[in-house]
């Protein structure tokens, strides 16, 4: 089977960082976190994930796929041109990168929206629309390689999506 990346840093919304990572590994992709380092990082709620690779041990030829959870992390890692580098390098080769809740932020940054249908929180709706993206509010929206979702409750047909692609490939 294929790997995929989680990004990870600080303030991470547990629910959309353990959710995806877990549904990974039991459809049999092995599934690291990634972070700016190696490190402890800590979601809103206080749970703490250690980051299985930093960005630099991370070559985005041997992924298949990157993950990018909501909660604050992603204002974090947006500001991260490595984070963002990685991020261009997996949706130019063609692969999956997916999105939840606030992890559009870090897609805008990357510069790979314009002319893309995505969804995400609905407080990133105009943030979404400036970069030049059509929003739709629907559970999850693919287009091309790139899957993007709303909220939470939006995991299980987020996570369900990434993996049938996945086995598609």
């Amino acid at each position: 089977m294929g790997k995929v990346a989680v990004l990870i840093e600080d303030l991470y919304n547990v629910h959309e960082a353990l959710y995806p990572y877990y549904r990974m590994k039991e459809a049999g992709f092995e599934t690291f976190f990634v972070g700016p380092k190696r490190k402890e990082y800590k979601s809103k709620e206080g749970v703490v994930i250690n980051s299985d690779l930093s960005i630099d041990e991370a070559n985005f030829e041997e992924f298949d796929a990157v993950i990018v959870p909501g909660g604050y992390a992603p204002d974090r890692l947006r500001r991260d041109e490595r984070i963002l580098e990685f991020v261009r390098k997996m949706y130019d080769s063609g692969k999956i990168v997916a999105a939840i809740c606030h992890a559009g932020w870090v897609l805008i940054s990357a510069g790979i929206l314009k002319g893309k249908k995505v969804t995400g929180f609905h407080a990133i709706k105009d943030d979404l629309k400036n970069a030049g993206a059509e929003y739709l509010d629907e559970e999850v929206v693919v287009d091309g390689n790139i899957i993007t979702s709303r909220v939470p409750q939006d995991l299980p047909a987020f996570c369900k999506k990434i993996v049938e692609i996945l086995n598609s490939r």
